[in-house]
């Protein structure tokens, strides 16, 4: 993560000589060219003058990824690994991140052991396999990388980023933000470190900790939406319902896939029973996670209280589906189902199912006369063994 976004501006920082004086000249910003894309787009007129040269399609797979081309840089870098009698451990490196990003992880951890049969080990790999291996739950594995990095370079960022997000997954709290925030200390301007370390702090009811590094985060990028719904949970806890859903309201513009901040914006509705506002949100959020507390419960009863009968039946019939057996959600499709004409509700009994009515309580056909007292054992006490 760290060196894709260093990288330009250490190119930067070496094209003038020490003490050479570069003349003022007026640029039309308009025809500068730069960025991954442009690139490797100038690439392809060197792969069609040489087209069986290895390195220029490793190249070209390089700039492709990180401008997100996945499908393209996978070609181009196996064109690369075709093309080399003896392709060098860089390839499978690059060929490993662009797996990774893939989402395709035993992939992508085996391309790493190629590139290490072939003698490459440098701290990057170590890095990518402790990423990895966090993304598959593998945690000692991942842990075991992610020193081997920290061995060699103490004050690598990343290295000390996920390794916070490990001990989190492990629910050791402390060592985690003992990691996050020395991370946040190396990367001040960094929006996901900084918003990981705010987060868990807003997670352990710690929202004073969590303000500075959301305020250094949205410093550094106002546009990362993380960081707004981790600000209105600092004014959750400070009371302020009101502050805190404009902060969700913004995440959301921001990021219509955090579904957190949905959440977070139709409860508050919810909760000040503008209904119609709530609907919106609260069937994003729902779409994500069905198992947020009680979503799925608030959007059908906000369709039932707004009059729109039919979404209100199918909401509370997928809440039938999700918990069977529930006697109140069973009865609600019922009860709101009388309220649909009868072609309609059959046509939707067609497509969704028709829940089970509750059961009508079985009453015995003879009372009897007296009562037998139930049989009381004393408590049987456990006492263990020496």
């Amino acid at each position: 993560m760290l060196p894709l976004l260093l990288a330009p501006l250490l190119l930067a920082c070496g094209d003038a000589a020490p003490g050479e004086e570069q003349p003022d000249t007026m640029v039309d910003l308009s025809t500068v060219r730069s960025g991954p894309e442009i690139q490797a787009n100038e690439l392809n007129g060197a792969i069609a003058r040489q087209p069986r040269n290895p390195v220029l399609y490793a190249r070209r797979a390089d700039f492709r990824v990180k401008d997100g081309q996945l499908d393209a840089a996978l070609d181009d870098i196996n064109r690369a690994i075709e093309l080399d009698d003896e392709p060098p451990g860089e390839f499978f490196l690059t060929k490993a991140r662009v797996l990774r990003a893939q989402g395709k992880l035993q992939a992508a951890i085996d391309a790493t052991a190629q590139a290490q049969q072939r003698g490459y080990n440098p701290p990057e790999l170590h890095l990518l396999l402790g990423e990895t291996n966090l993304a598959a739950r593998r945690y000692t594995t991942a842990l075991d990388y992610l020193d081997r990095v920290l061995r060699e370079d103490a004050d690598n960022a990343a290295a000390l980023f996920y390794k916070g997000l490990v001990y989190a997954n492990l629910r050791d709290t402390v060592q985690a933000l003992d990691y996050l925030r020395a991370s946040a200390a190396r990367a001040p301007r960094l929006p996901e470190v900084l918003h990981q370390t705010a987060y868990l702090l807003n997670a352990n009811r710690q929202p004073l900790a969590a303000a500075p590094y959301i305020e250094s985060g949205l410093r550094a990028d106002r546009s990362y939406a993380a960081l707004w719904y981790d600000r209105g949970r600092v004014f959750d806890f400070a009371g302020q319902p009101d502050s805190a859903a404009r902060q969700y309201a913004r995440a959301t513009r921001l990021d219509s896939t955090l579904y957190r901040a949905d959440y977070r914006l139709g409860l508050y509705h919810y909760k000040g029973k503008r209904y119609a506002q709530a609907i919106r949100p609260l069937s994003r959020a729902r779409r994500r996670s069905q198992y947020l507390p009680d979503v799925g419960l608030m959007l059908a009863e906000s369709y039932e209280s707004v009059g729109q009968t039919q979404s209100a039946w199918i909401a509370y019939r997928a809440l039938v589906k999700q918990f069977p057996g529930n006697r109140h959600y069973t009865y609600k499709v019922w009860k709101v189902g009388q309220r649909l004409p009868n072609r309609q509700l059959d046509s939707l009994k067609m497509v969704y199912g028709a829940p089970p009515l509750p059961q009508p309580r079985r009453v015995p056909s003879t009372v009897p006369t007296t009562i037998e007292p139930l049989e009381v054992k004393p408590p049987t006490l456990l006492t263990p063994a020496n």
